[in-house]
């Protein structure tokens, strides 16, 4: 939260995307008045508009449940998990998709961070009725591996987890009318389907034969539910290391790289590009990030294979995605926490 050159006091202002400088923890954007987060102390960087409801930037304001003043172990741990949330929510706006908080309409989105460390109880990472439950303990690099191994996953993070849990709320909110929700279960599955008998079989059984032919992850097979979630994780992963490669620069130079034959020059938004851009893009850059990966004797940064079934469920994605996004003052709005109606 300082700048690393001159050590000046820094906060990220949500509307122009930018690191502000700070004067008594406070700083003038186009003539408003922002101020540092409640919670800067574990290590939150946003700034809040002055008119906002609360000292809490948005991101913290989503945050339903935390872990205790006095439990300063989970608070630590909660400090990693929130700045994933941040990186989530940034995304998430970015890509121009309404959140409406559960603070403010019932089944709106929010967050219950608690920690299973704390009193020994288990805390089941999932969503429900809008609210995101994830356990602080997977913040814990020997436990996450430990849970990555068992369960035979080969992606396993905090900010992978929100991606996943969050497609759980977006299906609800991007799906409007009765045919978009018959041409979802066309390609996903009908969601109707018991889902504890589907739990049961899935960690009875696991997934079925020559699952790699359909779907993008083994836990993606469990339910449809869980194939659109996986599916619009994987959308998310892949929009947003497109985009950070855009923005620093990173592109495929035909002239030096063995990898293709023409340059491969990701976009900072697909928004009006087909999804067979985005796919073709994102082929070559992950080639090129799985290399890199190597040479560092790490894993690949991106193990998956996005089969032409996989292909189809995120154009679906990536249509119901581009159809929504918000008007610039609704964007505004979202940061700001100011209502608005949708033009």
């Amino acid at each position: 939260m300082a700048c690393p050159n001159c050590e000046a006091d820094l906060g990220y202002h949500m509307p122009t995307r930018e690191f502000q400088g700070l004067r008594n923890g406070q700083c003038v954007v186009d003539g408003e008045t922002w101020y540092t987060c409640s919670n800067r102390e574990w290590a939150c960087n946003w700034l809040v508009w002055e008119g906002a409801p609360a000292g809490r930037c948005f991101s913290c304001r989503l945050t339903r449940r935390r872990p205790a003043s006095n439990d300063t172990v989970a608070l630590e741990k909660l400090a990693k998990v929130e700045e994933a949330k941040r990186r989530l929510l940034l995304q998430l706006a970015d890509l121009g998709l309404p959140i409406v908080g559960w603070d403010t309409q019932e089944g709106g989105l929010g967050f219950d961070l608690v920690s299973s460390l704390s009193d020994g109880k288990p805390v089941l990472i999932g969503h429900a009725n809008g609210i995101i439950t994830i356990d602080l303990a997977e913040s814990l690099d020997d436990r996450r591996e430990a849970l990555r191994v068992r369960l035979g996953e080969p992606y396993r993070t905090i900010l992978g987890h929100l991606r996943h849990e969050v497609g759980h709320y977006f299906q609800n909110v991007l799906l409007p009318d009765d045919a978009a929700w018959d041409r979802c279960r066309e390609l996903f599955g009908d969601e109707r389907a018991s889902y504890r008998d589907a739990l049961s079989h899935h960690y009875k059984f696991g997934a079925p034969a020559g699952w790699h032919d359909q779907y993008i992850s083994e836990y993606a097979t469990m339910h449809p539910w869980e194939d659109f979630a996986e599916t619009f994780a994987h959308y998310l992963h892949i929009t947003g290391t497109l985009q950070t490669a855009a923005v620093i620069g990173i592109h495929l130079d035909a002239g030096v790289s063995n990898l293709r034959d023409t340059d491969v020059v990701p976009l900072d938004s697909y928004e009006r590009e087909p999804i067979q851009r985005l796919l073709t893009d994102w082929e070559w850059m992950s080639r090129g990030f799985n290399r890199i990966n190597r040479a560092m004797g790490f894993g690949d940064l991106y193990p998956f294979t996005i089969v032409a079934p996989v292909q189809r469920k995120l154009a679906f994605l990536h249509d119901i995605v581009t159809r929504a996004p918000l008007t610039p003052a609704e964007q505004y709005a979202l940061a700001t926490s100011r209502e608005t109606e949708r033009a």
